[in-house]
């Protein structure tokens, strides 16, 4: 692949929801490019993009790929997203190193959640949009309603470029809209043909609406609109790019991946409108005067690139992904990285279309590439030279809330799956591995139950090594409300010397849930020796680790010893310490013991349509609905308190009301009091365990 410069150069996102056709797209494109000889199949596991075992398993995108293809004279990076919400971190990593969208849309399936979702992102990153509508061989497929649809959600910026021409229920060809030009496809040529009468009204429709466009962009364009005269085709290109680019008119078109048609004029109209790196600004801090840097994609400022995604497969080997941000980047290049505080050489330099590297010997400035074996490099990373430090700020990626636990099915496999996790959240930033020591288990954070189902696969298929999934254990408290006075004596003979430990304590609500436990001793006369009081201590420490309710810890417990007695020979600092730890039993029971459970402070961000449904099953859910907020794009933030136990399964339940639409966020804020039922059934559980004699 030959060597590109900055204005030579588009970094195009595909975006869309799950199975509209933005794999078959890429592939078409590469088809139509000559990356490839023959066109792949999703259904047969043989496209550039979905290179994954799973991938190919599942039939869907799960990972980002990059697919690079020379069209005139140009690179177009191809980012391809996958469309299921679970994989939403890898979206993010591709808008955050893309220059403009394609959003993808299915002409059978009509506009659906994945698409706004698309162009939420596409508004957060400011970045410039296409709509292409796919499937447009299919019978019941329909240009028009998609783009009502869109029309009617996003005004008047929807823009077609071209119009179907349909005979007999079969699309055949086009209209372009600034040309006013029809064409039809014979076999894989183009052929000019005459205008359908049915398609004249529409096309002047779209044409007034594409000349208003133009004519705003200038005051002298807007005089010669209102005088009646016409527009050059060349003027009406060049003002449509800018608009466009400022992301004030999005242009629509429409055509069949598996044909291959409408392909052709859409690498074209990339190429026209979409805008190159050097019409994009990035800007990072110089780490040495701790000023801006605006990089902006120039290639003659000192070099600089972005780690925004980092591949670890154990077939490929390791590469971190990166968008060059300034100056060019060579192989054999010392880098250094701020991040992690240490430089490394280049030793080769590649190009990845999808999972294939093609090694390169410089990446310019705006160009998308990656490094192979950068040991400390991670995503999010900065690369630069010791002479230029720089940081850019990372991207933001979700944060992931559904968790399971998990254990490893052949217990000799629990270090293989502890690396090779590691591994994985290397390159996944919407896993995280948790070790939950207090609870005695380890938990796998994820977006969603599909994507830790990957996670397993993967790990089996990939790595050679078993996990289960189980619902993970909640953490729970245990405290007292009332006061209670009780007495121990520990008394062992055994021959020779015995044990003698004897202790008088009262124990009562400390006030405070914070904290574990308040130790005080009033001891009066020397009943119990001072040296011994540490002993007691000990015996407390030992106790609230596994309350005496439900082996749950306990908190806000104050103890007092108070009295006892010693015997001068047999007494011993293990004695006082069972002594205490039977009285802690005796006495943390006799004060009224209940359970308390975490409080997790909830917030659902939804669609206005839905509050009611959310409310009434937050309310099935035991939550407490403190409130409502607006938000700028017509959303509502229901806040509310809930029990971090009646949160699991809710990511997939709150997917099912919205239809996808509903995102949530929440942390823990308190313990509160259990209800008699979740009690209960704590305590009969531990019961169990007891009598099966796995405590």
């Amino acid at each position: 692949m030959n060597v590109y410069t900055t204005d030579k150069i588009r970094n195009v996102v595909l975006l869309g929801h799950g199975g509209c056709g933005k794999t078959s797209l890429v592939e078409a494109m590469a088809y139509l490019a000559g990356v490839t000889s023959r066109m792949g199949k999703v259904s047969d596991g043989n496209t550039i993009s979905d290179y994954g075992k799973e991938e190919q398993k599942r039939q869907i995108s799960i990972t980002t790929s990059v697919v690079p293809v020379e069209w005139e004279g140009v690179k177009v990076n191809l980012l391809d997203t996958p469309g299921f919400f679970d994989f939403v971190g890898e979206v993010e990593e591709a808008v955050g190193a893309a220059d403009a969208a394609i959003i993808v849309i299915s002409g059978k399936a009509g506009m659906e959640v994945g698409a706004e979702k698309a162009w939420e992102l596409c508004e957060k990153y400011k970045l410039p949009r296409f709509v292409f509508v796919t499937d447009m061989d299919i019978d019941n497929a329909s240009f028009r309603q998609v783009v009502e649809d869109m029309t009617e959600k996003y005004g008047k910026k929807m823009a077609p470029f071209h119009l179907p021409i349909r005979e007999n229920e079969k699309f055949v060809g086009y209209i372009n809209v600034i040309t006013e030009q029809a064409y039809r496809w014979k076999d894989k040529e183009v052929v000019e043909c005459d205008m359908p009468e049915y398609s004249k009204a529409n096309l002047q429709l779209c044409r007034d609406a594409l000349m208003e466009a133009v004519a705003e962009t200038s005051e002298e364009f807007m005089e010669r609109y209102f005088n009646g005269e016409s527009f050059s085709e060349a003027e009406i290109r060049a003002a449509l790019r800018n608009n466009v680019m400022e992301g004030s008119i999005v242009p629509m078109s429409m055509g069949s991946s598996l044909l291959c048609q409408g392909i052709y004029t859409l690498l074209d109209d990339i190429i026209k409108y979409i805008p190159s790196p050097e019409n994009r600004e990035i800007a990072g801090i110089d780490m040495k005067t701790n000023e801006i840097f605006a990089a902006n994609y120039d290639f003659a400022k000192p070099k600089s690139a972005y780690i925004f995604k980092t591949i670890v497969d154990p077939f490929i080997g390791k590469y971190s992904l990166i968008k060059v941000c300034s100056g060019v980047i060579k192989s054999d290049d010392l880098i250094y990285n701020e991040d992690k505080d240490v430089e490394e050489k280049i030793s080769k330099l590649y190009v990845l279309q999808g999972g294939k590297p093609i090694e390169m010997k410089e990446l310019h400035a705006g160009d998308i590439g990656a490094i192979a074996k950068l040991t400390a490099a991670r995503t999010g990373d900065t690369l630069s030279t010791k002479a230029h430090v720089i940081r850019y700020g990372k991207t933001e990626i979700s944060t992931p809330y559904t968790v399971m636990r998990y254990q490893a099915q052949n217990k000799a496999d629990i270090d293989k799956i502890s690396q090779s996790l590691q591994k994985m959240t290397h390159e996944d930033q919407t896993l995280k591995v948790v070790n939950d020591a207090e609870n005695k288990q380890t938990l796998l954070y994820g977006m969603g139950d599909l994507h830790l189902e990957v996670v397993t696969s993967r790990l089996l298929s990939e790595y050679k090594a078993g996990i289960k999934l189980y619902e993970p254990k909640v953490a729970y408290r245990e405290t007292i409300q009332k006061k209670s006075d009780v007495e121990y004596k520990y008394k062992k003979q055994s021959g020779g010397h015995g044990q003698y430990g004897h202790v008088k304590m009262k124990f009562e609500p400390s006030g405070n849930l914070d904290e574990t436990y308040v130790f005080e001793q009033m001891v009066v006369g020397g009943a119990v020796p001072k040296n011994f009081f540490p002993a007691v201590e000990k015996g407390l420490q030992d106790s609230v680790q596994s309350g005496p309710l439900a082996a749950y810890p306990v908190v806000g417990v104050k103890a007092i010893l108070y009295d006892g007695s010693y015997h001068p020979v047999d007494s011993s600092e293990m004695a006082f310490k069972m002594a205490t730890i039977q009285a802690f039993k005796k006495g943390f029971m006799e004060a009224k013991p209940i359970l308390l459970e975490p409080i997790a402070s909830l917030k659902v961000t939804v669609p206005d349509a839905y509050t009611g449904d959310i409310m009434g099953d937050l309310n099935k859910r035991r939550g407490r609905v403190l409130g409502m907020n607006p938000t700028t794009d017509g959303k509502q933030v229901i806040e509310a308190d809930i029990p971090i136990s009646c949160l699991h399964g809710y990511c997939t339940d709150l997917r099912s009301m919205t239809g996808g639409r509903g995102t949530y966020e929440y942390h823990f804020v308190r313990y509160e009091q259990a209800p008699s039922d979740v009690q209960e059934k704590e305590v009969a559980a531990r019961a169990g365990k007891t009598d099966s004699g796995e405590e």
